[in-house]
């Protein structure tokens, strides 16, 4: 590629792939790149953070993005997604039902955003034109981005939100985004949607997903590796009570 990763602020993580730690709540936007497509993994809090998201992305890949993939339906993740027109858009089964009416939905988020310090008006027009989601992953879907670069979309949850969803780049090293699966900059947290009993599994998933030498990316905090993961899985089932 002609612009380095470093230079624009991201961190390579393998050949193709990198990610960069959004500013104000921390989250983590991937990018893996194919000779033909481009997928960004979540786009942000706001319509003008995924505007400028979708800028530097295209930029570091040198094609538009055509993929875009939200690991689960939060605002700092999702709310830029409708900067993103004409992309493809993949989340876990039941996300497209939520973000039309369910107890989620778009009011919801955006009470959530102005809690968590969003601007109103920013909250406002980003729910209003919150993307639906024509590619629900149920199970297992892998994506050609060409080049030989295949991605693996995996339905992990519920655990953190009732609709997780993990994204699989095969490699030296494989690399593996989590979403809020995974928190390295503190105690991951569980909300009125998330599903204490399950969590452990869904991490379960990912380490059999990733395997010990892969490199996890959780959706806020620093990359981690295997034994992260399974020291939070750990915890969160003695947290939770739930047994081993």
């Amino acid at each position: 590629m002609s612009v380095m990763w470093e230079d624009r602020g991201w961190e390579r993580l393998a050949p193709g792939v990198g990610r960069c730690r959004l500013p104000v709540w921390d989250c983590t936007a991937g990018l893996v790149v194919g000779t033909g497509a481009a997928l960004l993994v979540d786009a942000g809090s706001s319509l003008g953070e995924g505007a400028r998201l979708r800028a530097a992305a295209q930029a570091l890949a040198g094609r538009r993005v055509t993929h875009l993939a939200l690991t689960h339906p939060h605002f700092d993740h999702v709310f830029g997604a409708a900067a993103f027109a004409g992309v493809d858009v993949y989340a876990a089964v039941g996300t497209d039902t939520l973000f039309a009416r369910g107890g989620h939905g778009p009011e919801a988020l955006r009470a959530d955003a102005v809690a968590e310090g969003l601007d109103a008006r920013a909250a406002e027009e980003a729910a209003d034109a919150l993307v639906r989601v024509p590619h629900e992953v149920c199970g297992e879907w892998t994506l050609d981005l060409g080049g030989g670069r295949q991605v693996l979309l995996a339905d992990v949850g519920p655990g953190h939100t009732g609709h997780d969803l993990a994204v699989l780049v095969p490699g030296d090293p494989e690399v593996v985004f989590c979403g809020d699966l995974v928190e390295e900059s503190g105690e991951p947290q569980a909300g009125p949607d998330a599903v204490p009993a399950h969590w452990p599994a869904a991490l379960d998933r990912l380490l059999d997903l990733g395997g010990e030498d892969a490199v996890y990316v959780p959706g806020h905090g620093a990359v981690v590796d295997a034994a992260f993961v399974r020291a939070q899985r750990d915890a969160l089932a003695a947290r939770f009570g739930v047994s081993c």
